[in-house]
């Protein structure tokens, strides 16, 4: 017979969309799980090297996105493992935030200690029973054998849409007609890269670099990020169907997180395509690595850490009560409903060819996510945040990003709470309530 666990609210996916709504359920005082089925948490944040965060401000420098997502910058900014947020001397967007990966992991977990959450590590949720479009359990594998999760209110922070996948609630899958996603990437660190040369050879020649380079600040910012060595790729002719190389600094003074690699046409659902995927990716890594010695400033550099995994920037999101479009973020749509904004662009990776396409966010800068995104059809009791709340392919390659899901779990957390609270389903909530308990939790909504 399994083992039995019961609680309020039931919260699948460590990663940072996860995090923030666990925690934002803990505090609201429901009894809640988190399941996580790696050893330790941050999800793509850290088993994937996913770094730095991008962005918590528009491109005019205006933060629009705090809450839980900001308190654990002030922490981490406290054990000295984040600057907070810096400039982005790629030029892509106004801030990001450097972060040490280990010290996450772990204040992540006195975070959720601290909220009352309990945590389940090494547990894969592989069955969902459900009853009059509720769930009722979700059943994990474990070390221990087979345990069963039961909750009032169930969030699917998987990144996957697994929750809603195996309850049948309905959900989509990359572009529409051949229903391919974004690349995938292999992450990876090198040390022993010398910054200051990287900069020189950057102010000295800036014609081998991204265009919206600051290159009139440059002498003056630290440099956080680097978007270019144009003619060098073009030389190398390596087999990788990207156009530049793209890397970040830290977090340690002499080492920086490539984001290079790229994976194309194979699905971040199936066991098969993963499983090449992963080699293809690590081979990549080798690959480009051997290449970055090439560069000034990385003659003495050697690789330092890959990705425990190949980060995925698509795969399954659900079908809602309304899905965001494209048109939305770039207008900077507002809505009655709104849950959380962002100022990231699109920032579309083509699934078959080199390019990515992007498209700016008018008016102040950033659009809402409003909470029908959140709230998938058929199944009741069930919310989702994170990569894959209901969105279009193309308004995906805005909200996939960190910030962003960190500002929807926080939200689903808190409406997980609500719903508890007040006997009713998710849907069923006053959006004003959730607003007034986002806001008092430091959240930005307007």
């Amino acid at each position: 017979m399994n083992r039995v666990i019961d609680a309020d609210i039931v919260v699948v996916g460590g990663g940072p969309a996860g995090v923030n709504a666990a925690i934002a359920a803990g505090r609201s005082g429901a009894k809640t799980v988190l399941i996580e089925k790696y050893g330790f948490i941050g999800g793509m944040s850290t088993a994937a090297l996913v770094y730095p965060w991008m962005t918590f401000h528009t491109t005019d420098g205006k933060q629009v996105i705090k809450g839980i997502a900001q308190e654990i910058i002030d922490r981490l900014m406290e054990m000295n493992a984040s600057p907070g947020h810096l400039r982005d001397t790629v030029g892509f967007v106004h801030t990001i935030t450097p972060y040490h990966p280990e010290v996450y992991k772990m204040l992540a977990v006195d975070m959720l200690k601290e909220a009352g959450v309990k945590l389940l590590l090494h547990s894969f949720v592989d069955k969902v029973e459900v009853e009059d479009n509720r769930i009722r359990s979700v059943q994990l594998t474990s070390k221990s054998g087979r345990i069963d999760v039961r909750g009032t209110v169930f969030v699917d922070t998987t990144g996957d849409a697994d929750l809603a996948y195996l309850s049948g609630a309905p959900v989509l899958q990359g572009r529409e007609g051949d229903k391919l996603t974004q690349p995938m990437t292999m992450k990876f660190r090198m040390r022993g890269v010398n910054l200051a040369a990287v900069k020189q050879y950057m102010l000295d020649h800036p014609d081998e670099f991204y265009e919206k380079t600051p290159f009139s600040e440059l002498k003056d910012l630290p440099l956080s990020g680097v978007m270019g060595y144009f003619k060098h790729w073009q030389e190398a002719n390596l087999p990788i169907n990207r156009d530049q190389v793209l890397f970040f600094t830290g977090p340690e003074a002499d080492e920086v997180l490539v984001n290079t690699t790229r994976v194309q046409g194979l699905d971040g659902t199936n066991v098969e395509d993963l499983t090449e995927a992963e080699e293809l990716g690590r081979k990549q890594v080798l690959m480009v690595a051997e290449f970055m010695k090439t560069l000034p400033g990385f003659e003495k550099a050697a690789i330092s850490a890959v990705g425990a995994q190949i980060g995925i920037r698509e795969t399954r999101r659900i079908q809602g009560q309304y899905t965001l479009q494209a048109s939305d973020v770039v207008q900077g749509r507002r809505f009655e409903d709104v849950i959380a904004r962002s100022g990231y662009p699109v920032d579309l990776h083509d699934p078959k060819e080199k390019d990515v396409k992007v498209a700016w966010v008018a008016g102040d800068g950033a659009y809402d996510i409003p909470y029908r995104c959140l709230l998938p059809q058929k199944i009741e009791n069930l919310l989702n945040a994170g990569r894959c709340i209901s969105t279009s392919h193309e308004a995906l390659a805005t909200t996939r990003l960190s910030p962003s899901c960190m500002a929807t779990g926080q939200a689903a957390g808190s409406a997980a709470g609500l719903a508890v609270k007040r006997s009713v389903n998710p849907a069923d909530i006053n959006i004003q309530e959730l607003q007034a308990v986002l806001i008092a939790d430091g959240a930005l909504l307007s």
